[in-house]
């Protein structure tokens, strides 16, 4: 007798059935429509803040940020453009290495820096064509608080389907 081998079948997932709540396609169609137009006014509008600035737009928004901040720190810096304290401090060595930015340590605290724009960096943010923060978020913050709750209800029941990581969240659009 010859003994009886199991094998597994190893399938992709199948795709999810819509349920009968679903959209029809032409629902979907047009909200992937709509997320074009949003994401080409983003890409648009950091191509042109880096055409007429020379520097990318995360770079711009800091920039502007330390402008009207004298003396910000970096994890202040990194809390107000809502990103990681390692990519402010990525920012901050290009906008110095560029001679745009200075940084000095004269808190009681030796270990703290303080970053000031040059004449430089606002001779840059004089060339910037604004909002310094970027389109979608100056757009965001002019929505009312219901608008804004339902975006971020749906968006996060778009994601969920999407099953990414979220950690990508903050990382600043211009540098996606």
């Amino acid at each position: 007798m010859i003994p009886m081998v199991e094998t597994a079948i190893i399938c992709a997932p199948a795709p999810s059935l819509p349920s009968e709540d679903a959209a029809d396609p032409e629902s979907a169609t047009r909200v992937l429509r709509r997320f074009r137009v949003v994401f080409n006014a983003v890409k648009a509008h950091f191509q042109q803040v880096e055409r007429r600035a020379g520097i990318g737009g995360a770079q711009v928004w800091a920039l502007s940020l330390i402008a009207e901040r004298p003396e910000i720190g970096v994890g202040e810096l990194a809390r107000s453009m809502d990103i990681h304290q390692t990519t402010a401090s990525n920012l901050v060595k290009a906008l110095m290495l560029a001679g745009l930015i200075e940084t000095h340590r004269n808190a009681p605290d030796r270990r703290t820096v303080q970053l000031r724009v040059l004449p430089a960096g606002l001779e840059v943010l004089k060339k910037a064509p604004g909002p310094f923060s970027g389109v979608l978020p100056d757009a965001l913050s002019r929505l009312d608080r219901a608008t804004l709750d339902r975006l971020d209800q749906d968006l996060g029941a778009l994601i969920a389907l999407l099953k990414v990581d979220e950690r990508s969240a903050s990382i600043p659009l211009a540098q996606m």
